[in-house]
């Protein structure tokens, strides 16, 4: 009964809203006429928010110059989070990732000159605290990123090394600033890259690039221009930061790399307790687990194409998704109370998902059920919600995983410099074509996030994966302050129904809501699940 209630009271505002539009376009104003009981919604910024990865460079241009920038992405925040989860109008996520901001001569940002400087294309300092100002206005959680284990060779810091050692002045502070070995070694260290610098006799790392020299942790200068960086940065508001190549500040060290990280997070931590951190270490499980005490780390065992993610949304065996989801929280609450598990299925370095799991299958939409029903501080890669594609293919360039967000409004920006994506096979979908459609993959993904911003036992909850049997029908129960939900998915593309009665430790008889291709029904205890559809019980 509350239900229909809230329906019906939902589509009296709507209709009153139409009566009042004397006029103007009603589409220009988008309401998800839907029964979801929001009274046990979390009150601000969830405890597990959702982020959203944009890729500035190739977001919203502002200014007409075909460069995404920081007023672009200000001029997107009613799309983003309009700052109330009750007007259906926007994506709702509650926490952005900005790629470097930085001053750098690439179009990545990747290769820093000035950390305490907004590089001129994406706009200025002051951009970038309103950007954060409007942000935290509305909810939401801005983090940089922050790339400190290498940095551009057009950097003045480079540059007074290189001086240092031409001086042959090994007392000059920038001496050491950087790794390097002699010119004359008959080896290099096992599995690194060094480049040569004939001027100054000697070779420095550089495993990512020619032109991102490595910088020496092991100086103290080093250590002390990293901490600076980030204290500047959250004096100015941010939240945070993602961290790259965070395994790579002692390569093939993984444990001196995870004490660097100790220290680092523990110093931030004195100035901001409640700092979010994440960081990239692109490995599996075992070695992810070294870091993962210290701060939060991206799971790439459940991304990419070969993730267990994607596996399940082609029809996979739901249960052994959730008996590893279940595995991965354990550990990482065994080595930190407050360790997030961080799901995500593709970002700006990998091929984009709806290449390999595409929306027409409906294994896009899958996908998203499984990720972004699970507990912990889930990514969306912009785009994502659209469809957007990309990949890398024989093309060996980045720049086609982070192509030109699809606005369908006149939005000037364009694909990055190196793109060789064929356009062809672009999905041809915009978003001005897909918001306010039922059945979109950007509305999927919406109420995907309300269904999560209702329900914050499946964010931030206790997990217990249920056991069924003979099914690859699965799920999970999220106690939450004396409040249980249970979540079921359906991978396959065909009903499923299960009883129940039979599945243990299963609390949960009331149906609160499904979404995907069907909808689900309950008679008594019998649940049947449509295929492709994933189902809330309280």
């Amino acid at each position: 009964m509350k239900r229909k209630m809230l329906a019906l009271l939902m589509t009296a505002v709507l209709m009153l809203c139409a009566v009042c539009a004397c006029g103007e376009d009603a589409s220009a104003e988008e309401y998800v006429i839907s029964d979801i009981d929001f009274s046990r919604m979390d009150a601000g910024i969830s405890a597990d928010p959702v982020f959203y990865e944009i890729f500035v460079g190739s977001f919203s241009d502002s200014d007409g110059d075909g460069t995404g920038d920081l007023r672009g992405i200000i001029s997107r925040l009613d799309y983003l989070n309009d700052g109330d989860p009750l007007s259906g109008k926007s994506l709702g996520v509650e926490g952005i990732w900005l790629t470097p901001v930085f001053s750098s001569p690439s179009y990545h940002k990747y290769d820093v000159t000035d950390y305490y400087t907004v590089d001129p294309a994406f706009g200025t300092n002051d951009d970038l605290a309103e950007l954060v100002a409007l942000c935290h206005e509305r909810g939401i959680k801005v983090i940089l990123d922050l790339p400190i284990n290498h940095m551009s060779s057009r950097g003045s810091l480079f540059k007074n090394f290189i001086n240092a050692h031409i001086c042959h002045n090994p007392a000059n502070i920038y001496y050491d600033l950087f790794t390097w070995i002699d010119a004359s070694a008959d080896k290099v260290p096992a599995g690194r890259h060094f480049t040569r610098s004939p001027a100054a006799g000697i070779l420095y790392e550089s495993n990512f690039s020619d032109d991102m020299p490595e910088l020496n942790f092991d100086n103290e200068k080093a250590r002390e221009m990293v901490l600076d960086v980030a204290l500047f940065w959250l004096d100015k508001g941010v939240d945070g930061f993602r961290f790259d190549a965070a395994k790579y500040i002692y390569y093939g060290d993984n444990a001196k790399s995870a004490d660097f990280w100790n220290w680092y997070i523990g110093e931030l931590k004195k100035v901001k307790p409640d700092i979010f951190t994440v960081a990239e270490v692109w490995d599996g499980d075992g070695v992810i687990m070294k870091y993962a005490g210290v701060l939060n780390c991206f799971n790439f065992t459940a991304s990419q194409a070969s993730g267990i993610i994607a596996e399940t949304a082609n029809k996979g065996d739901v249960n052994r998704f959730t008996a590893y989801t279940e595995s991965c929280i354990t550990s990482l609450k065994a080595l930190r109370a407050d360790a997030a598990n961080v799901f995500f299925i593709a970002n700006h370095d990998t091929d984009r998902a709806a290449g390999y799991l595409t929306v027409a299958s409906g294994n896009m939409k899958t996908a998203a059920n499984l990720y972004l029903l699970s507990p912990g501080t889930p990514f969306i890669y912009y785009g994502e919600e659209i469809g957007l594609r990309g990949s890398r293919g024989g093309a060996n360039t980045d720049a086609n995983r982070r192509l030109a967000m699809l606005w369908g409004d006149g939005d000037t920006v364009k694909d990055p410099v190196g793109t060789t994506y064929d356009a062809s096979k672009q999905t041809p979908y915009a978003v001005s074509d897909l918001v306010g459609k039922d059945s979109s993959i950007y509305t999927h993904y919406k109420k995907l996030l309300m269904l999560r911003k209702a329900n914050p036992e499946i964010a931030s909850g206790e997990y217990h994966a249920l056991k069924l049997t003979g099914t690859k029908l699965g799920g999970f129960t999220a106690s939450l302050n004396g409040s249980v939900v249970a979540v079921l998915h359906n991978t396959t593309q065909r009903d499923m129904t299960v009883d129940l009665n039979e599945i243990e430790d299963l609390p949960c008889r009331l149906l609160i809501d499904s979404v995907g291709a069907g909808e689900a029904e309950l008679n008594g205890t019998l649940l049947t699940v449509p295929g492709q559809t994933s189902v809330i019980l309280r």
